[in-house]
């Protein structure tokens, strides 16, 4: 095995070793090992992209896909994005998700559960490299301890920096839209390796899906010499964005609904159930969802914040930063740089109210 493949692969078992010994909050002892396993695997089946691309019996649709992602790296570092050795090399796995992402919330009221670990933070998932162990993990969590628990199938993932992040085929998928979603899962990724706070995955969620989906439309609105086939592309990414947001808001509706619900003093929790049940039974049909997929608060308190702070990220970027990217980083620092100032150990989600404070912060300085 190359150096380059030890060297991360013991980082990631003495970053499970210290977690172990520090008692990571909630975490199973299983978790670490295949955690460093499913990394170890990745490492072991990456392919240099230069090599892929030479590669015949790799499809031509991929090798074309793959050969533009260095622009779409010098793209984003041209927009403040840090320059990282990620994307350099190419993983093709037999399974449609890279990871299984499990999450949890109390049947009668949202409240994720949150698992902690010390360096990196506290989440609000878990990420199994099996999709067997994950559903496992989240029988257990659903059986003996009588979580609503979510468990869904991830393209991508990060790892801070901590690694070197290769492209994996998971991230590409069928269909006209690749190219949109390609280079959108690149940028989005990107930006979780350039600006990040621990403790609070809404907000570093929220601000890569801000980023990136603009990132992505400059990019196709770029001039170049494929402007016409960009604009085709940039067309079809936003036609099936909306499509996506369009079940989004649906999902957030229920919600909604359900937020109602469970305030209502006056039903007992047999009856506040029962009515749950129709209404999630409700929303599947309306959806189009398989009987057997799961639907409950776990999954839909992922869409409580249906486009949560988008329209406060777009005067904040317009507004206060005059559409620039320099600015737009160097007012976000304080953030990062003083954390403790701006979140709480709690999942801040109204992104609005941290925005506004940032904003008379600078004001007043």
């Amino acid at each position: 095995m190359p150096l380059r493949r030890i060297r991360p692969f013991f980082r990631l078992l003495l970053s499970a070793g210290g977690a172990l010994s520090l008692s990571a909050c909630g975490v199973p002892f299983r978790y670490f090992p295949q955690a460093a396993l499913g990394q170890l695997e990745l490492f072991n089946r990456a392919r240099p992209i230069e090599e892929v691309l030479e590669d015949q019996r790799v499809p031509v649709r991929v090798r074309d896909l793959l050969r533009e992602i260095p622009d779409v790296k010098k793209f984003g570092e041209s927009r403040g994005l840090k320059p990282t050795s990620n994307y350099v090399e190419y993983v093709a796995l037999d399974r449609p998700a890279v990871v299984w992402v499990v999450s949890a919330s109390p049947p009668l009221r949202f409240e994720p559960k949150k698992w902690s670990f010390p360096i990196v933070g506290g989440f609000t998932y878990l990420g199994w490299f099996n999709r067997e162990a994950a559903l496992g993990y989240a029988r257990e969590m659903g059986e003996a301890e009588g979580w609503d628990v979510d468990v869904r199938g991830a393209s991508a993932y990060s790892t801070l920096g901590w690694f070197r992040d290769p492209v994996l085929s998971t991230m590409i998928p069928e269909g006209v839209d690749s190219r949109g979603e390609l280079v959108n899962v690149i940028l989005h990724e990107s930006v979780h390796a350039s600006f990040y706070i621990e403790h609070q995955s809404a907000f570093n969620e929220n601000i890569a899906s801000f980023v990136a989906d603009r990132l992505t439309r400059e990019y196709f609105m770029r001039e170049s010499p494929t402007r016409d086939s960009d604009q085709k592309t940039l067309r079809s990414w936003e036609e099936s964005e909306a499509r996506r947001e369009k079940r989004q808001k649906k999902l957030h509706e229920g919600y909604i609904t359900l937020e109602w619900l469970y305030a209502q003093t006056q039903l007992n929790d047999e009856e506040k159930k029962t009515q749950k049940k129709e209404i999630l039974d409700r929303l599947k049909r309306e959806l189009g969802m398989p009987s057997e997929r799961t639907l409950n608060n776990a999954t839909l308190i992922q869409y409580r914040t249906y486009q949560s702070g988008q329209a406060e990220w777009t005067e904040f970027f317009e507004q206060e930063c005059k559409r620039d990217w320099s600015t737009f980083w160097e007012k976000l620092e304080p953030l990062r740089a003083e954390s403790g100032q701006w979140f709480s150990e709690r999942q801040v989600e109204d992104m609005g109210s941290v925005l506004r404070n940032l904003r008379s912060s600078d004001r007043s300085r």
